[in-house]
C-alpha cells in the first residue's frame, strides 16, 4: 500500500501529460453524455479513464471544472464551424442549411451542450463572455449582409437578420433542452426521438426558407 502511494505521489510530483488529460476528457464526455451533469460521478470518470480517483482530481479539481473543460474542448469544435457558415460567400438558403444541418448533426454527438449553455448562463452570468473568449465565436456580419441583400433584390419579406437567426437557433435549439417534453408528447423512446431530430435538418430549413420566401 505504501509503494502504491509513493508511485502516485512520483507521478504527480511530474508535469501533466497531455495525453492522460485527453483520455479524461474522453471518458468525462462519455460518462455525461450517459448520465448528465447531476448523475455523473467522479469515480465512474476515472474507472472509465482506467486512472484512479486521486489522479483524476490531480488534472480536474472538481466535477464542475471537468464539465466545463469537457464543454469547452466541444464548443471549440463547433463554434468555428458555425462561425465559418454564417460568414462565408455562400447564398443565404445554403447558409440556414448548412447551419441547420451542421447544428443538429453536432448536437447529436454531444447532447449536454444546450443544457449545460443555459444552466451556465442562468447560474453565472458572466458565462457568456468567456464563450466569446472561445476561438472562432460566431458573428452574424456577414448574414445580416446576406438577408439585406436578398431584401433588396426582392428574394425574401422584408425581415431583421437578427430577428430571422434567433428564428433559426430557435428552432434548432429546443429539441434538445426540451428533449424530455418532445419525447412525452411524441410518445418517442431514444430511438424514434434521434430519427426525430435528424429529420429536423429538412423540416426546420423548409419551414424557414418557406416563410421568409417572397411569393
Amino acid at each position: 500500500m505504501l509503494t502504491n502511494w509513493l508511485n502516485l505521489i512520483v507521478k504527480m510530483s511530474k508535469k501533466k501529460d497531455k495525453n492522460t488529460e485527453v483520455q479524461i476528457l474522453e471518458a468525462a464526455k462519455t460518462v455525461f453524455q450517459s448520465k448528465g451533469m447531476d448523475g455523473a460521478r467522479m469515480q465512474e470518470i476515472a474507472d472509465t479513464a482506467g486512472i484512479n480517483k486521486a489522479m483524476l482530481h490531480y488534472y480536474f479539481r472538481s466535477k464542475q471544472l471537468l464539465f466545463e473543460a469537457v464543454f469547452k474542448n466541444a464548443f471549440s469544435l463547433l463554434a468555428p464551424q458555425l462561425n465559418a457558415i454564417l460568414n462565408d460567400d455562400s447564398s443565404l438558403s445554403v447558409k440556414i442549411t448548412n447551419f441547420t444541418v451542421d447544428y443538429n448533426t453536432f448536437m447529436l454527438k454531444h447532447p449536454y451542450l444546450p443544457n449545460f449553455i443555459i444552466q451556465e448562463l442562468n447560474r453565472n452570468e458572466n458565462f457568456i463572455e468567456k464563450l466569446k473568449e472561445t476561438t472562432g465565436f460566431p458573428t452574424l456580419d456577414k448574414f445580416r449582409l446576406k438577408v439585406n441583400e436578398e431584401i433588396t433584390k426582392g428574394r425574401i419579406i422584408p425581415i431583421d437578420a437578427d430577428q430571422l437567426f434567433v428564428n433559426i437557433l430557435a428552432l434548432n435549439i429546443f429539441p434538445f433542452i426540451g428533449k424530455p417534453l418532445i419525447k412525452a408528447f411524441a410518445n418517442q423512446d431514444e430511438k424514434s426521438y434521434k430519427t426525430f431530430v435528424d429529420q429536423r435538418k429538412t423540416a426546420v430549413v423548409d419551414f424557414i426558407i418557406n416563410s421568409i420566401k417572397k411569393h
